[in-house]
């Protein structure tokens, strides 16, 4: 930075001798007898321009690498910092706003601390440079100059704010078109299949409208104050030539004077005009700049303790300790939750939609805190402990089986980074996946694409099966993870699940009762609350919630 600064600094001085040695050179021409004064000043005004031609490249580079290593920086902090937040942050954004912000407001970023802090610095050194040698020159058509000043500042404050606030507008509305599109396209099949394409062509067309109407609105500031700056410094210029004219007449001026003062007037105009337009695109940028910065202040709502450790291997047992949750105040989803899972135990959470059963499951890897209550793992509250390595001790597979793009091997292997081909294999043997993996054309090499569209519902689950495998946590959780499975794939994924929870502190929610009657205990949630507890053949014999349930589905199952 302290080259590029210098380098800049250098250029902007040579410009500003330009306008003094064009005048030497008239001076000569008027006054020499001879063409050796006017080939010197010649050959000095070449080496200016030589000069300054290489400051600039040095400062343009510098500065131009500087920034975009800056922006690089900022992108990963802002990345790691949505990595960091906790979950109510995502639930309350869309995805296509988030990578918004980390593509379009980062650029504006970029385009403050390249080319809009080159030019501020050099149309400065420039204004405050030919501004002290006009001074020098002729003080009286320095006022020409100056009268254009506050009105310049006038129009800077006047339009700024709108171009600021329309900045936002704009960056808002390519955001929610980002939304748009990054929906339609990750729902793809469902468009395609109920033959939506046109409406979401519509749909996209009238959020990119409304980019467009903002975007149009911008360009109406933008081009009112940069209209405005060029007719002041004209004006400014003009009024300049009229005076050194009068003055001239009167003998009072010189010609090559004139002409060198003219110079050093359009510099100041076009520092002038460059100052007011950076003001502008600083106003402009500022809307992206804070876009990003709400993202980098946010704290988020699960955080580690200050003196949270480190947690140990852990046995599994798990202790709720009336725990109540809401996620909105008033609005309670949990409400005073006593339950202990004992280690090495399995224990399936039934119970109707909105019960409260994947807020329960979420409170064991800490996605949320409870409003109130303690949740316990081996006797060490859940906050008292790092969130890295609680989470070191669990394995998780959900009900919507997340893959990402990359090969098999890539997908499985994210359940434990270092494994080794060997236990690549032997964790897809145990959830059989092994021989639908061979059977592609690339076997553990193959690429699933985006989502593992590539792969059926079966086989995605069995490779997030073979990741929870390869993890080897002593705690694992299991989302209705063979809810939305064909009767083949499920009695697969069923299989290998068990092999997986042997001997393992599991949690389990289903909504198929039959998935769940080898638990070791069953708890039956209703409205946020423990309504029933007890193994399969205990709850049958309540006849209560569950055993109309297992009636309920009996009944659907047998038609």
């Amino acid at each position: 930075m302290t080259v590029a600064t210098g380098t800049l600094l250098l250029s902007s001085i040579f410009g500003l001798a330009f306008p003094f040695v064009v005048a030497q050179l008239l001076d000569s021409v008027n006054h020499a007898g001879s063409a050796g004064s006017l080939n010197r000043r010649a050959l000095i005004l070449t080496c200016i321009f030589l000069a300054q031609a290489a400051f600039t490249f040095v400062h343009s580079y510098m500065l131009a690498t500087i920034g975009e290593h800056i922006v690089y920086d900022l992108r990963i902090r802002l990345y790691d910092k949505l990595q960091s937040l906790s979950l109510d942050f995502f639930a309350n954004r869309r995805l296509g706003e988030l990578v918004s912000r980390l593509t379009n407001d980062v650029t504006q970023m970029r385009n403050v601390l390249t080319s809009q802090f080159a030019s501020f610095l050099s149309q400065t050194i420039s204004l405050l440079g030919a501004m002290g040698i006009v001074l020098y020159i002729n003080p009286r058509l320095t006022f020409f100059i100056l009268a254009i000043v506050p009105a310049m500042i006038a129009a800077a404050v006047i339009l700024g704010s709108r171009i600021e606030n329309g900045s936002k507008r704009v960056q808002d509305e390519l955001a929610g078109s980002v939304v748009v599109a990054e929906e339609a396209l990750q729902g793809i099949r469902v468009v395609k299949g109920f033959g939506r394409e046109e409406f979401e062509a519509g749909r996209f067309a009238a959020a990119a409208q409304g980019a467009l109407q903002s975007s149009v609105r911008q360009a109406v500031y933008n081009s009112l104050f940069g209209s405005l700056i060029m007719f002041l410094c004209f004006a400014s210029i003009g009024a300049i030539m009229w005076y050194a004219g009068r003055e001239a007449l009167a003998g009072r001026l010189s010609l090559a004077m004139i002409t060198g003062f003219l110079m050093y007037s359009v510099i100041i105009a076009t520092s002038l005009s460059g100052l007011a337009g950076w003001y502008g695109q600083m106003r402009a940028a500022m809307g992206g700049i804070q876009r990003v910065f709400q993202i980098l202040d946010l704290k988020p709502s699960v955080r580690d303790s200050a003196g949270a450790v480190r947690m140990p291997a852990v046995q599994g047992r798990i202790r709720f300790e009336h725990v109540s949750f809401c996620y909105l105040p008033g609005q309670p989803v949990l409400r005073g939750i006593d339950l202990e899972i004992q280690a090495g135990e399995t224990l399936a959470l039934v119970g109707p939609s909105g019960a409260g059963k994947s807020t329960l499951l979420n409170l064991i890897p800490r996605f949320y805190d409870p409003t109130s209550g303690t949740v316990r793992m081996d006797a060490m509250d859940l906050r008292s402990v790092t969130q890295s390595s609680l989470r070191a001790q669990l394995a998780i597979v959900p009900q919507e089986t997340i893959l990402f793009g990359g090969t098999i091997r890539e997908n499985i292997v994210y359940g434990r980074l270092d494994a080794t081909d060997s236990e690549v294999v032997a964790a897809a043997k145990q959830a059989h996946a092994h021989e639908f993996i061979m059977a592609l054309p690339g076997k553990y090499l193959t690429p699933i694409g985006g989502h593992g569209v590539r792969l059926s519902g079966g086989q995605r689950q069995r490779i997030a099966v073979a990741r929870a495998i390869l993890r080897n946590a002593r705690i694992l959780l299991l989302d209705e993870a063979t809810n939305s499975l064909d009767s083949e794939s499920e009695k697969l994924v069923q299989d290998a699940l068990s092999d997986l929870m042997r001997g393992r502190t599991t949690v389990v929610i289903a909504h198929r009762l039959s998935t769940v009657r080898s638990a070791d205990r069953i708890a039956v949630m209703d409205s946020g609350a423990i309504a029933e507890l007890g193994s399969h053949q205990e709850l049958m014999r309540l006849d209560g919630i569950y055993r109309r349930f297992h009636a309920m589905q009996f009944r659907h199952d047998s038609r």
